[in-house]
């Protein structure tokens, strides 16, 4: 039997919350650039918003897919771009609400690479968003395919130690165990 697929996940916006009416219009925000990476294939795809059915396509086919924050986020911006169902048509494990339920309170992917891997983040979502309103596509595609490196790797490390590390509100370490 092979290897099961898992594709981590990450996109980026053309626009803010305060763009659309607020977060409870997530589905306006438009996909600015999509990245997965494929377990089956050893490789990234990037997506833009004319091929966003097609990453819809390839999250849908994953036998797993693995984010952070995606399951409340991301799959609700992809949403308009396809007929299914993404909730409901894929099985997903977001590392941000599996972390939650354990902690009782929300953790920034910052947090938790920078304690579990030593590296942090390239940028934010708000710089992404000025970079599309500058054109400047291909910094967002590095930015958001480095957000699914790290995804993976907190992923990775977590199934391997059985555990990951994060930095608290004052700063310091701490470590949650996990079980993925």
């Amino acid at each position: 039997m092979p290897d099961p697929n898992i594709v981590y996940f990450d996109l980026e916006t053309q626009r803010l919350a305060s763009d659309v009416g607020g977060w409870a219009h997530k589905d306006k925000m438009g996909v600015s650039i999509g990245v997965t990476y494929s377990t089956a294939t050893g490789s990234y795809k990037i997506y833009h918003e004319a091929t966003a059915a097609d990453l819809a396509d390839e999250l849908r086919a994953a036998d797993l897919v693995v984010g952070f924050n995606h399951v409340g986020f991301d799959l609700a911006v992809l949403q308009p771009y396809t007929m299914w169902d993404l909730l409901s048509q894929t099985v997903n494990l977001d590392l941000l609400i599996d972390l939650e339920t354990r902690l009782g309170h929300r953790l920034k992917l910052e947090s938790v690479a920078t304690a579990s891997l030593g590296v942090g983040k390239t940028a934010d979502g708000i710089e992404a968003i000025r970079w599309w309103r500058e054109g400047k596509v291909l910094e967002i595609a590095r930015y958001c395919a480095y957000d699914v490196k790290v995804t993976k790797a907190v992923h990775e490390f977590g199934r391997q130690h059985g555990h990951v590390r994060y930095l608290d509100r004052f700063g310091r370490p701490q470590q949650v165990e996990v079980d993925w």
